[in-house]
């Protein structure tokens, strides 16, 4: 396990959403003795607070959609998720997996292994976070590619010109104007919707 992992935890905000009995003040003071800044929660709350990195959510069937709400209520910047599981059965596994955890700690909690998992579920999170960064990156850029061929056939239509030298009408007047090719694309489909519905008005 390397040093950078163990840096990596310490100083974690946790955020332990557990009945406060035996096994769930044990487990606030482990992850306190592994460096965590841990926060406990009981009852669940309605939202998910925010501030926290990690989230040890005690999971049951009983409290289906109460958990599912509050799991969903935190929208894009979800912290990364950890079930509190007592049984393996179907339905359970089912709703660990639509709460989006990486990571399961099961009943009768204990110290050993916690530390590992913690570790294995931060880095199965990092990398869905940078996946779906890489996602959107790539959902943007191709909108642009999209916006900018729309623009091409408008300049096409318009003035009759071949595909290559719409493109390059578009980037001289970027430059001009010292905004972007996407910027000058929108401005272009802008302008045109502008003159059909005038068009049409008229």
């Amino acid at each position: 396990m390397s040093i950078q992992l163990l840096r990596d935890i310490k100083g974690l905000r946790v955020l332990v959403v557990h009945e406060p009995d035996d096994e769930g003040v044990r487990l606030v003071e482990h992850l306190r003795r592994i460096g965590c800044n841990v926060e406990a929660q009981w009852p669940m709350p309605k939202r998910m607070p925010e501030g926290h990195e990690v989230v040890l959510l005690s999971i049951d069937q009983e409290n289906r959609d109460a958990i599912l709400k509050f799991v969903r209520s935190s929208g894009e910047k979800a912290p990364m998720l950890i079930g509190i599981v007592g049984y393996e059965n179907p339905s359970t596994l089912q709703l660990v997996i639509e709460t989006g955890a990486t990571g399961i700690i099961e009943r009768p909690i204990r110290p050993f292994g916690l530390l590992t998992n913690l570790i294995i579920a931060r880095a199965l999170w990092q990398q869905q976070a940078d996946m779906q960064r890489r996602i959107r990156k790539l959902e943007r850029r191709l909108q642009g590619v999209q916006r900018i061929q729309k623009a091409k056939s408008i300049l096409m239509r318009q003035q009759d010109l071949s595909e290559d030298e719409a493109y390059a009408t578009i980037r001289s007047r970027a430059m001009a104007k010292r905004i972007s090719i996407d910027e000058m694309a929108v401005a272009i489909i802008n302008a045109d919707e502008l003159l059909n519905t005038r068009a049409k008005c008229d």
